[in-house]
């Protein structure tokens, strides 16, 4: 898809001042859907594999007689999460019905919340890159159900434009959600992009701690919606302009994406009101692959859903205990957890600024939680896994698991594996191959340390420089270096370096006596 016209960045920041607001979905891992029975497809190691419309129930499907009943421990988690946002958790609640037709809900609404949400007027504190804070308002959180998966077939693009037909699968239809809705965020300023980005990752952080949904984003475990307006700045003393027209970008589903599609918006919208256009009140999607947002469906306001209370559903009216229980047992705040990583890893201002920069702070916790030790799990995470990312355009987050990369340490460290090993194994662990172990076993990628192999390498590496025993027994001891350096290569970075070098100066001095 081609690229609309942009302007550039910092000339689009003179003209005018980016409005931002965020929707982020956090889709919650109860055993059971909202208000059914139904397995839940996002609960903490639901197999991927299962086949479509095969976790349902009548009241996913809408039928005729069938009720909906609330899920308590889905309740809690809105709660819990309400609260770690610094939200007013309300005493009393009230989903709702939001009425419109689509065939991904089968009953042709969603039950959410509107006028009465659980959580309400809360603020989140965001870390940027160079450790400053920007608070970001928070307007409400509330409960809702998933809707299903549609997939349109036929077609260039994978959407319903151009499709011959679509095929839809209920599995995710009643999945529990909280929404997670911001203010009008005023006074990003350049590092609108970044402070996207950093909030979404705050998000997921809270709700990973909060161990209340597995938060991956490639899932769709979590989504952003990303607003944008613009308005025209004016001198000091003129009256403010008004706010600007405002898209809203949709499911966007990776952190580089979210800062990618903010930034795309601010310099498209600025094109166009330069121009002497108008931006429409719309829904967006954005384009992984092509960088880009297309437009979607025009903007509804909240009165075309026509909202009306959930008939079928009593308030929800959560006990004092019950909430004072939950906020006890919050756990500490991301900028604490901050502190004490930082502390308990012994990492310089730079290393953990290098790690908080990447957005991989929770996969480099969870690598040491799960043996790592914190300047390995750094070094793989921010290294040479996200360098294979960045090949991709991928979130690193999403290529490989801490497990697997705290497997890879492991090896290196009793030294089954060298690092150029290590990155071998690493690459074909992403590419979907299997375990680190099984990779291994696969394709032979392990250390070579039979004397035997090693000591034929030698002699090959010695015939091409016969002068490099010499050197050694003169004292030059550095010159085994050539030698090491070429059995490496030789042997594709699997020789035990260290039994090499011990090899070729046995050879010195046994060619010596």
């Amino acid at each position: 898809m081609a690229k609309a016209p942009l302007m550039d960045y910092d000339k689009a920041l003179e003209l005018f001042e980016p409005v931002l607001g965020f929707e982020v979905h956090v889709e919650l891992s109860t055993q059971t859907k909202m208000f059914s029975d139904a397995p839940n497809p996002a609960r903490k190691n639901a197999p991927q594999d299962v086949g479509p419309n095969t976790q349902i129930t009548p009241v996913d499907l809408g039928l005729p007689g069938s009720l909906p009943v609330v899920n308590e421990k889905a309740v809690e988690y809105a709660i819990s999460l309400g609260l770690a946002l610094g939200c007013e958790i309300r005493s009393t609640s009230r989903f709702a019905r939001k009425n419109y037709f689509y065939p991904d809900l089968a009953k042709d609404y969603q039950i959410s919340q509107f006028d009465e949400p659980i959580a309400g007027e809360g603020s989140v504190d965001v870390e940027l890159s160079d450790g400053s804070i920007f608070t970001v308002p928070i307007e409400r959180a509330h409960m809702e159900e998933d809707a299903g998966k549609l997939t349109h077939i036929g077609g260039s693009t994978g959407r319903i434009q151009g499709a011959e037909y679509s095929l839809v699968d209920y599995n995710r239809a009643g999945v529990p959600l909280v929404e997670i809705v911001t203010q009008m965020i005023i006074g990003a300023e350049e590092r609108a992009p970044e402070i996207a980005k950093a909030y979404v990752a705050t998000i997921r952080d809270i709700v990973r701690a909060l161990d209340i949904s597995e938060a991956r984003m490639e899932r769709g475990n979590l989504r952003c919606d990303a607003n944008v307006s613009l308005r025209r700045r004016v001198k000091p003393g003129e009256v403010p302009s008004k706010l600007g027209t405002r898209t809203e970008t949709k499911n966007v589903n990776s952190l580089r994406s979210v800062e990618r599609a903010v930034r795309y918006e601010i310099q498209r919208q600025a094109a166009i009101l330069d121009g002497g256009g108008t931006i429409t009140q719309e829904t967006r999607h954005w384009h992984e692959d092509t960088g880009v947002t297309s437009a979607g469906r025009v903007k509804s306001d909240a009165d075309d859903y026509r909202y009306f209370p959930e008939p079928d559903l009593l308030p929800i009216e959560p006990k004092p205990e019950l909430i004072a229980a939950l906020k006890a047992a919050l756990p500490e705040a991301p900028a604490v957890r901050r502190n004490r990583l930082k502390q308990a890893w012994g990492f310089t201002e730079l290393e953990f600024q290098d790690v908080q920069n990447s957005g991989l702070l929770v996969e480099v916790e969870d690598t040491v939680t799960a043996g790592a030790s914190p300047q390995a799990a750094r070094k793989w995470w921010t290294g040479e896994i996200a360098r294979l990312a960045n090949a991709q355009d991928a979130d690193a987050a999403s290529l490989i698991t801490p497990q697997a990369v705290a497997e890879v340490v492991k090896l290196v460290d009793d030294g089954t594996l060298t690092d150029r090993l290590a990155r071998q194994v690493i690459e074909h662990v992403i590419a979907g191959e299997g375990t680190p172990q099984q990779v291994i076993d696969a394709r032979g990628l392990r250390i070579v340390s039979d004397d035997g192999a090693l000591i034929a390498a030698i002699d090959t590496a010695l015939g091409q420089q016969p002068d490099v025993l010499e050197k050694i027994r003169d004292g030059k001891v550095q010159a085994a270096g050539a030698v090491i350096g070429a059995v490496m290569k030789a042997m594709g970075g699997a020789a035990d370096a260290g039994r090499v070098r011990e090899l070729v100066l046995e050879r010195a001095t046994a060619t010596q006596g």
